[in-house]
């Protein structure tokens, strides 16, 4: 048996030796480094108190003077009035980019023209809504997804320009209120004189839809009482009463679910019936989440601290080239 003394390696203490020497450097520049920016702090106090106190000035007066606000009307368009809607929305978003307050104010009536900023209209998708009891539009659906993706088709302006709801959102730099904007907007939507005729003629007709309804109903209640007066009649009488296939009574029946049905939809078509460009529901002064908003006090403090620490590097660096440059 044989035993092996371990050799002594000295090129593993120099590495060893390096290695440490190389961390206690690599602090060393740490602790300089750290150094270094305090005193350049220490001897710059001045300027960077200056620096930090007009950032936080000048951010505090964005935050106060920049705020923006979300606002959002919900409309029905009624009488085929959709793209008569979406082309008065084009014509004001027009108008607020070009500057033009007169129009916003006389025309649209808007009394703070400046207040608004843009304003846009999207229809909500209601695909299920859009092909309630209308098989035409299921039959389109079908057909158009043929050719295409569904979800293309159904954001498709030919597909959402018909959904019965449409979103109009506007922003506005200061809080506003239903008087200030939305009221002016909805009367503006609402002026134009055939589509008014339309809205007349159309309530008048639902009215008068509803009235023959309700007769048809009361007359086929008056059948299904005399059958029923004849069941009883014969019961009472203890003779047999046959009826004719021919009455179809079932059909009858039927026929007054169908009404009954009709003129609960009816029903509450009157209740959007009495505009053109009815509002359904209005959400304001929507405060803006975006991550500067509110936060200009703080971030402006940093980059005129980080200007100043930029163009203080590149004169060192510009003075040392420079001397290396004089001294060759």
């Amino acid at each position: 048996m044989s035993t092996k003394v371990p050799q002594h390696n000295p090129d593993q203490e120099i590495d060893i030796f390096q290695l440490s020497k190389s961390i206690g450097s690599f602090f060393d520049r740490i602790n300089t480094m750290i150094f270094r920016s305090i005193h350049f702090f220490v001897r710059n106090w001045i300027i960077v108190l200056i620096l930090v106190i007009a950032g936080f000035g000048i951010g505090w007066y964005l935050d106060s003077s920049k705020k923006s606000f979300d606002n959002q009307v919900i409309v029905t368009p009624n009488f085929g009035s959709v793209d008569y809607l979406y082309s008065k929305i084009d014509l004001i978003e027009s108008k607020i980019i070009a500057g033009d307050t007169a129009f916003l104010k006389n025309e649209v009536g808007i009394n703070k023209p400046k207040l608004i900023k843009k304003i846009e209209i999207k229809p909500i998708a209601d695909v299920y809504k859009f092909i309630e009891d209308k098989e035409q539009n299921f039959e389109l659906i079908k057909l158009m997804a043929e050719v295409g993706e569904i979800k293309k088709v159904l954001e498709d302006n030919v597909t959402s320009k018909n959904y019965t709801f449409h979103s109009i959102t506007f922003v506005t730099n200061e809080i506003t209120d239903q008087k200030e904007i939305v009221e002016p907007l909805l009367k503006y939507l609402n002026s134009s004189e055939y589509f008014n005729a339309l809205q007349k003629i159309g309530y008048k007709n639902l009215e008068d839809q509803i009235v023959k309804n309700d007769t048809i109903i009361a007359q086929i209640d008056q059948v299904l009482n005399g059958f029923s007066n004849s069941v009883k009649n014969g019961a009472k009488n203890d003779k047999l009463v046959y009826y004719n296939e021919n009455t179809q009574l079932n059909d009858i029946i039927k026929t007054k679910q169908y009404l009954i049905i009709d003129q609960g939809k009816n029903k509450q078509k009157m209740v959007n019936y009495d505009k053109a460009i009815k509002d359904i529901n209005s959400t304001l002064n929507i405060n803006k989440t975006k991550i500067i908003n509110g936060n200009f006090k703080f971030l402006f403090p940093f980059i005129f601290l980080f200007l100043f620490i930029l163009i203080c590097k590149f004169k060192k660096f510009y003075r040392s080239q420079l001397l290396k440059a004089q001294a060759k």
